[in-house]
């Protein structure tokens, strides 16, 4: 098994990995992070759960200055990820990025519907509708800002392009340099965008999210696709492999998506459940709850470690690590004890993220707890404060409850490998005493 993954699945995973666009996506998506986190705190606040500290906030009108706040944060989120992911991938291609990434947000808001019907069924024109750049237009940035930078990067590699003497500054002879593959690139778009409005009386985004990405977020908000997912991370990961990034840079579009479709039903004054439409698999259903405590949710291996090892290797490990354990870092341990291909710890360590996932899962259907709206934490936010801001103190409690199943289930298989070290270590001092 282990000759296998090395030899035949590692290098394709690994290949699919180190594609440009999937790096671009990877990376591009990582720009709107900070957006999000900041616009968090002013979504926290204006759904404080103390309904009287609401009430004062809207008499003041500083609900609706807060609102705009979040406006400005999370509804654009799919505008800063076009841009991201065009920019990584031009740049990866080893041309200049910043022309390629502002074509490529034209395209995307050219794609987006312009116009929104009011509630007297009068229609607005010439609008950026907001509803198009967060969640439901996630997949569309995906697609534009790769489209974007590889016909982009097409044009400047065969030198399809505007040159400027040598002497003119770089940021004009860059501009001039986009005119051509921008020229081409915007007309390809209007095309576009033309068969879809007069051909289907609709736009090139709403066809994105009818066809590819409804039922994307329905395949990853299954429990199938879930578990599956939970799985994919720590399984990579005992093989040496870095599977909370691939997995997380794969899935971080659509788990997003997710995440803002929930806060769209609850700016809309409808209750956040599944029947109403919510969705269950969030961004926050993986870092707060698959990844927490690093992949392998490996808090109750790091506590028997720093509590009851009688080796001074897992003692000396657990000090270290229980630490970083608290923010979400557990790379110490997974090469220390090591986890890495070692298959005494195999069964827990891939195990313990997918019974994290079917429980998250089953409170979440069922209510026992809130499901997840956009507010977002930064993914070292340490457990049960992360859980709190989340969800409440329900969701604070489920994670307390999966770290107790956590220390139970490492518990025999982590014991075992303490008395074998115990062992070894004894053997070692022994054979130094005879040196000696």
């Amino acid at each position: 098994m282990e000759k296998l993954m090395n030899e035949k699945v590692i290098p394709k995973i690994m290949a699919f990995v180190n594609m440009k666009g999937i790096q671009a996506i990877k990376d591009g998506m990582v720009y709107s992070m900070p957006l999000l986190i900041v616009g968090s705190v002013f979504l926290i606040i204006t759904n404080f759960p103390i309904q009287a500290v609401v009430d004062v906030l809207e008499q003041t009108g500083i609900k609706a200055v807060l609102e705009q706040a979040n406006g400005a944060t999370f509804n654009i989120s799919a505008m800063i990820a076009v841009l991201g992911i065009s920019y990584n991938y031009i740049k990866l291609e080893g041309q200049e990025p910043l022309s390629g990434a502002i074509v490529a947000l034209g395209v995307f808001i050219m794609m987006t519907p312009a116009s929104v019907a009011t509630e007297s069924g009068d229609v607005v024109g010439g609008i950026i509708n907001k509803n198009w750049t967060a969640g439901k237009g996630m997949v569309g940035a995906i697609i534009v800002g790769l489209s974007v930078g590889f016909i982009y990067c097409w044009f400047l590699k065969r030198n399809i392009r505007i040159k400027m003497p040598a002497g003119v500054p770089d940021g004009v002879s860059n501009a001039f340099s986009a005119l051509i593959p921008g020229a081409a690139i915007v007309l390809g778009a209007t095309t576009i965008h033309g068969i879809f409005s007069m051909g289907f009386q609709t736009t090139a985004m709403e066809a994105i999210y009818n066809v590819i990405q409804t039922p994307l977020q329905s395949m990853t908000d299954s429990i199938g696709g879930a578990a599956l997912m939970c799985f994919l991370t720590p399984f990579l990961w005992f093989f040496g492999v870095h599977g909370s990034t691939i997995v997380g840079g794969i899935m971080t579009g659509i788990l997003q998506a997710n995440s803002l479709e929930n806060q769209a039903l609850v700016e809309k004054g409808i209750e956040l459940t599944v029947k109403n439409g919510g969705h269950i698999v969030t961004m926050q259903f993986f870092d707060q709850f698959i990844n927490t405590t690093g992949a392998g949710i490996t808090i109750g291996l790091v506590i028997y470690m720093f509590a009851l090892s009688k080796s001074k290797q897992l003692r000396t490990l657990g000090r270290l690590e229980l630490v970083p354990a608290l923010f979400n870092i557990n790379e110490p341990i997974l090469f220390g004890i090591p986890i890495v291909m070692n298959p005494m710890l195999a069964f827990p360590f891939i195990a313990m993220p997918v019974i994290s996932c079917v429980l998250q899962y089953a409170a979440l259907y069922t209510g026992l707890c809130p499901l997840y709206g956009a507010t977002q934490v930064p993914w070292t936010c340490p457990p049960i404060i992360s859980g709190f801001l989340i969800g409440g103190w329900r969701t604070a409690l489920l994670q307390l409850i999966i770290f107790v199943i956590s220390f139970l289930l490492y518990f025999p298989f982590i014991r075992k490998v303490d008395r074998l070290n115990v062992v070894k270590e004894a053997k070692a001092e022994e054979a130094a005493d005879e040196d000696w």
